[in-house]
């Protein structure tokens, strides 16, 4: 509970990127209020959905992402579990099965690993192996990806892990908007979906519209978000990436060169249409994340783009950042040296710009 509550007051300090004058004037919602009132909205609009997962109930949740909804809605519909994830995972499915719309959270994605049989076995399959008798609506949620300072085994992103996966669908937002609205779609869908946070941008604000305080707002499932248009290099990221993205964008900007920044949102379903249309007008793509590179996000990108016309339409080879091949290190030192830092981006950018980088700050001059 230390650690999440020295990363809270950590992730609390942080802002949002954008300081137009628009954003600045627009409401304003951290991450963890988006998810808190995405549960809160979906447990009083449908009496089928409940919680359960450890320290949810009494506690708040250890993020307190489920704060004052043990109070508001009772031991049935908040439900604190052993710490036994193939067990409270094994009981969500077959909840599922029955009818019931339950959202497992996870305390953090590492500790799926435990429950993994359950999501892939008997959640994201049983609709197919039914011959499409028996759906599966329920939302497994919680933290992914690296935090600061846990080390190897509570740092691992499974964005790539689940999406490998047919029968589920893997959601990773990045903002206030794409958590609320992701978060209530994923709960209304009537099959399995991996719900992948990040626990660093809990107690980040973010400017919102009006509307994504509507108790109908939803995002849909499958459809990036252009975050930061551009006419000469894409840069496609999920989760925290995407901030990583954006101020790489920002520092490109002051050499001439203009970054369209996407925000994945789904890693399954993928939306190609917005990668292939952003490549098509740019001619050079560099993909970002903080998972691993071998067989990961970037690299499924990298692999639609080849068997589609896209292809033809590069200037030069895609390039992945990507996370260093290696378990996280401990060392606060290192862990910043295995993750894309901003600088890593700038670099690929120019690197694959290659001789156009002086054309563009002439321009700019």
């Amino acid at each position: 509970m230390l650690r999440s509550r020295l990363i809270q007051a950590a992730s609390s300090a942080q802002r949002a990127f954008s300081t137009s004058q628009k954003a600045l004037a627009a409401k304003q919602m951290t991450v963890r209020d988006a998810l808190n009132s995405a549960l809160d909205d979906e447990l009083a609009r449908d009496d089928r959905v409940f919680i359960l997962g450890e320290e949810v109930a009494q506690y708040d949740g250890a993020y307190k992402i489920s704060r004052g909804l043990w109070k508001k809605y009772g031991d049935k519909r908040v439900i604190d579990t052993p710490i036994t994830e193939m067990g409270f995972a094994g009981i969500a499915v077959g909840a599922a099965m029955a009818g019931l719309r339950p959202v497992c959270e996870f305390m953090t994605w590492n500790f799926s690993m435990q429950a993994i049989d359950h999501i892939i076995n008997s959640a994201a399959k049983t609709f197919y192996m039914s011959a499409g008798a028996v759906n599966v609506p329920i939302v497994f949620r919680g933290p992914n990806g690296a935090a600061s300072g846990v080390a190897a085994q509570h740092s691992q992103c499974f964005a790539a892990w689940y999406a490998h996966c047919p029968g589920l669908k893997v959601i990773s937002p990045y903002d206030s908007e794409d958590a609320r609205g992701l978060l209530k779609a994923a709960i209304r869908d009537p099959d399995p979906v991996v719900f992948l946070e990040n626990e660093l941008v809990y107690g980040t604000a973010f400017p919102v519209a009006d509307n994504v305080a509507d108790k109908d707002f939803v995002v849909p499932i499958g459809k990036a978000k252009i975050m930061r248009p551009g006419k000469d290099i894409t840069l496609v990221a999920h989760s925290k990436a995407v901030e990583t993205s954006l101020l790489a964008a920002a520092e490109l900007a002051k050499k001439g060169i203009e970054a369209e920044v996407i925000n994945l949102r789904s890693i399954r379903p993928l939306d190609t249409a917005t990668i292939f249309a952003s490549v098509r007008k740019t001619h050079h793509l560099v993909t970002v994340e903080n998972g691993w590179p071998q067989h990961g996000v970037g690299a499924e990108i990298c692999a639609r783009i080849m068997e589609d016309q896209t292809f033809f339409e590069l200037d030069a080879p895609v390039w992945r950042c990507a996370g260093v091949d290696v378990p996280m290190p401990y060392a606060k030192t290192l862990e910043a040296h295995a993750l894309p830092r901003v600088q890593d981006v700038v670099d690929a950018t120019l690197k694959v710009l290659g001789g156009k980088v002086g054309k563009a700050v002439a321009a700019a001059k």
